[in-house]
């Protein structure tokens, strides 16, 4: 627990230290971007760091060696040596950061942690100004580029940790498999936003397939799958390693977004920093509402497909569909999925190829992630 919140420290430390190079770039170009680099410190602080750490003990799985301790301290690397996984640990959140940003202005999510949403900033500074033309498509706009600031920048500083990493073979694995990676989750989100609209004139038994599809793409791999490769290749891991941790990331990552699915409709907005069933007001074709609709007669299941996606939800019309999703019983059969997938990773776990310090450690991550409430 000490390494990783340690871990957790120097991330922060490594992305304010990143933004403060940048800061003089953008200001020097106009004092009018002070904003870009604000709005980018206040998306990046905080968080649950999830990618990072599973980054770091991807790469400790290979690095973390079960043999005599280092005198400085119990098998645990000195700072000095961290700087590559740092660095990628910190680019991973920052391309988190840079794809909240864009998640949020397709999904016309006004919040994000308990706060307003980059758009919203953006609109808000709009008009304490009193700028000419619409606050609304000026936050938009303006948003767009924040996200593709950030992801830029998620790319220099991924650079910065494998300009310093020894093994160059590991370096050109590290990013082939952060390319891969983006790819996978703008082919994801497309997806996810084709879903809320093609699910019409999709069959009823495919929804539930092309769902968990949409979970695998758009969060299982860039959640869980890909920072652990990520990390275990700047190690230098064998394909034996690399592809264990893919077995066991990608039914963790599942587990992970459907337990997302679950907050994003039933979960406590003090505690998700989101809008208690904003996935409803949002129009998300989830696992949870393909089942849902398998169990529902057809007045019940015209109910919630004639208010699923309606912005406009109040809290009386919410709570009716959250109640025709409980009564339909899909949030006992996703539970036991949740558990079914974190049955499947912990099992290829405990044979991995991996040191006995990150198998531990994943072991506890895992449970975090499947379980959290917000």
């Amino acid at each position: 627990m000490a390494e990783s919140n340690h871990l957790v420290d120097l991330v922060q430390y490594r992305i304010d230290e990143f933004l403060i190079t940048r800061d003089p770039i953008v200001s020097l170009i106009s004092s009018d971007l002070t904003p870009l680099v604000a709005f980018s410190r206040q998306f990046l602080s905080g968080g649950k760091r999830f990618r990072a750490l599973f980054c770091y003990w991807g790469w400790r799985s290979v690095t973390a060696g079960d043999g005599p301790a280092r005198p400085h301290q119990a098998g645990v690397p000195r700072d000095a040596d961290l700087a590559p996984i740092v660095s990628a640990a910190s680019a991973l959140e920052i391309f988190h950061a840079a794809a909240l940003v864009h998640d949020d202005i397709i999904d016309n999510s006004d919040t994000r942690r308990g706060a307003a949403s980059a758009h919203k900033l953006f609109e808000n500074l709009h008009r304490s100004e009193n700028w000419a033309r619409e606050p609304v498509e000026f936050g938009r706009a303006a948003a767009i580029l924040l996200g593709d600031l950030l992801l830029g920048w998620s790319d220099e500083l991924l650079d910065e940790g494998l300009a310093v990493l020894p093994d160059a073979a590991a370096a050109r694995q590290a990013r082939r498999e952060f390319n891969l990676m983006r790819t996978e989750v703008t082919a994801g989100q497309y997806l996810d936003i084709l879903e809320e609209r093609a699910w019409r004139t999709s069959p009823e038994d495919e929804l539930f397939a092309r769902a968990m599809r949409v979970i695998e793409f758009k969060s299982a791999r860039y959640s869980v799958l890909a920072p652990l490769v990520i990390g275990a290749a700047l190690a230098g891991g064998s394909a034996e390693q690399l592809n264990s941790l893919r077995a066991f990331g990608l039914p963790l990552g599942i587990a992970y977004q459907l337990r997302d699915d679950l907050l994003g409709v039933f979960g406590d907005s003090s505690l998700t920093g989101k809008p208690s069933g904003d996935d409803l007001r949002e129009g998300k074709r989830t696992v949870l509402v393909a089942l849902a609709r398998q169990n529902l007669n057809d007045s019940q299941r015209r109910l919630l497909d004639e208010n699923l996606g309606d912005p406009d939800l109040d809290a009386t019309r919410i709570q009716v569909l959250q109640g025709i999703i409980r009564e339909s019983g899909a949030i006992d059969r996703v539970e036991d999925l949740i558990t079914r997938h974190l049955s499947e990773a912990l099992t290829v776990l405990e044979s991995a190829p991996i040191s006995a310090s990150a198998r531990s450690q994943l072991t506890m991550l895992a449970d975090k992630v499947a379980r959290r409430a917000f």
